[in-house]
């Protein structure tokens, strides 16, 4: 952050800090004016205690929205008033304090005359009015402190509203972090046993490196918390993008590819400084280079039938994807991936009927007519819908970038040219809730950095890009490849890679959400 912006927050949590003060003393000045003015008689423990608590109505019971309405009850028998009325003071207080989050700075200063002459008034006419006035005196002051705390609550989390039209956010948080260690391209799936598994690239020096291992974390309570990861892959090559998938036996299939991109940073004849990252690089390179075969380059799946603990043997297929495949209703796993051909990018369309042990390539999605430029399309994924048709998504590098869409009514074997969808992001994944809605989320590395959502509401052929949904900002581009699951209860859980503080390396993390 530059220093002058630095220093302008200051003054800013300085004010804050003041304010707080200001309305803590304004309340415990007023809680005292009132008991003088209604002439009740209290001593000097009694006033300390009514001034904590005015003091701490100020700021909504330590922060809490609407905490300060427990203590009504509280202050209430220290005038003698019983639990009815006290009641009825927790009403009127929740109502000014609804008002006054409205109109707070209205209400921050006429608050003063509307106490003084309401108090006068019911003095003048005394007696039976005395409780009256108490009553409505405590539910001014306590309104106040209401009010204050909804101006104070977090609005947003991790730099996205938490309330937005389509989306409420219930939390965001690091699901794994590996110390001085890059964490990328994670996917998540919810077993039937309600076990949620995770996979990414892991314990990497960076975006781009030789070191690069296909990892597993596992939560067994809803993604609040995680275990340690564990290696569940590490070839001498570069391994990324891992997805995983529980088929209906209880099997578990990841997929990930194998990278050289690392050769491009130590090409022979470039400086390289003696201890940096790119140094050892070249060594491991220099070590391996005669072991690497061809099948070595290029993507994989593997498979668990024993949870996770072991894994069979690596296949290859043809393409790729970040987050694998997914599971038709006629028992088929289809992967909708990217290949290189001709120098340029393809994209393939593979199935398996015996459960990911093999597979075989069934069609190609024509490109964006009028496409002349190379290695514009990459990173695909599908979702099939309650109608039966299968949406296809495709990260695009053309201007705004946005995703471009295909389709297929015929179980994958032939599909619509690729058209532009109105969504922009990279890369997209695809899931469909209970109810038939169509999620789609995406990292956005361009703009306003972070992670996006947005929603179908009809099978796929149209998105309400006019409420996207904002599940987490990010000071860097350096985001992305988000995979939602939909929990028992209704909500998603969406995860993705960021670094949580700048200055920091990526970590795994994760955003608890509901669609409205």
């Amino acid at each position: 952050m530059p220093s002058s912006e630095s220093t302008l927050l200051k003054k800013l949590q300085s004010v804050d800090l003041i304010n707080q003060i200001i309305i803590a003393i304004t309340i415990t000045v007023l809680t005292l004016a009132a008991a003088h003015t209604l002439n009740i008689k209290i001593d000097i423990a009694t006033a300390l205690l009514l001034s904590i608590i005015a003091s701490v109505s100020a700021c909504g019971a330590s922060g809490v929205a609407g905490g300060s309405l427990l203590l009504i009850p509280l202050a209430c028998s220290l005038f003698g008033i019983d639990n009815d009325i006290a009641m009825q003071v927790v009403a009127i207080g929740f109502i000014i304090g609804v008002i006054q989050d409205s109109a707070a700075t209205a209400l921050n200063s006429s608050t003063d005359v509307v106490f003084s002459a309401a108090a006068s008034h019911h003095v003048i006419k005394g007696g039976n009015k005395m409780k009256q006035t108490a009553i409505w005196s405590i539910a001014i002051l306590l309104g106040i402190g209401i009010g204050h705390a909804q101006d104070k609550a977090p609005s947003d989390i991790h730099g996205a509203a938490k309330q937005q039209k389509r989306a409420e956010l219930i939390w965001t948080k690091v699901l794994c972090k590996e110390p001085g260690r890059y964490i990328g391209w994670p996917t998540v799936c919810l077993r039937k046993n309600g076990e949620l598994l995770a996979v990414f690239s892991g314990d990497r020096d960076g975006h781009i490196c030789p070191w690069g291992k296909v990892q597993l974390v596992r939560s067994t309570d809803m993604g609040e918390t995680w275990s340690p990861p564990v290696t569940i892959c590490n070839t001498i090559l570069d391994d990324r993008d891992a997805g995983i998938m529980e088929l209906p036996d209880g099997t578990l299939l990841v997929t990930w590819f194998t990278s050289t991109a690392y050769l491009q940073q130590i090409c022979e004849g470039k400086k390289i400084k003696p201890d940096s990252p790119q140094f050892f690089w070249r060594l491991h390179d220099e070590k391996i280079r005669d072991l690497v075969k061809p099948e070595d380059l290029g993507a994989f799946t593997t498979r668990s039938t024993d949870g996770g603990k072991t894994w069979e043997k690596a296949v290859m297929t043809k393409g790729s994807t970040p987050h694998g495949p997914i599971l038709l209703k006629d028992g088929r796993l289809l992967y909708v991936g990217r290949f290189y051909r001709d120098n340029d990018c393809v994209i393939s369309v593979e199935e398996s009927r015996d459960s990911g042990k093999s597979w075989q390539k069934i069609s190609e999605i024509k490109p964006l007519p009028g496409e002349k430029k190379l290695k514009m399309y990459h990173e695909p994924h599908a979702v099939e819908t309650t109608d039966g048709r299968i949406v296809a998504l495709i990260r695009y590098h053309g201007t705004g970038y946005p995703m471009l869409q295909s389709e297929s009514s015929d179980g994958g074997k032939s599909w619509t040219v690729m058209e532009k969808s109105p969504m922009a992001g990279l890369p997209p994944h695809l899931i469909r809730l209970r109810n038939g809605k169509i999620i789609n989320v995406y990292g956005r590395r361009f703009d306003a950095f972070g992670e996006y959502a947005c929603i179908s509401d009809d099978q796929g052929r149209t998105w309400d890009v006019a409420n996207e949904i904002k599940l987490a900002g990010h000071f860097s581009g350096d985001l992305g490849y988000p995979a939602s699951t939909e929990l028992p209860d209704g909500s998603i859980l969406t995860i993705y890679y960021q670094a949580e503080k700048k200055g920091e390396k990526t970590s795994l993390m994760g955003t608890k959400w509901r669609v409205k």
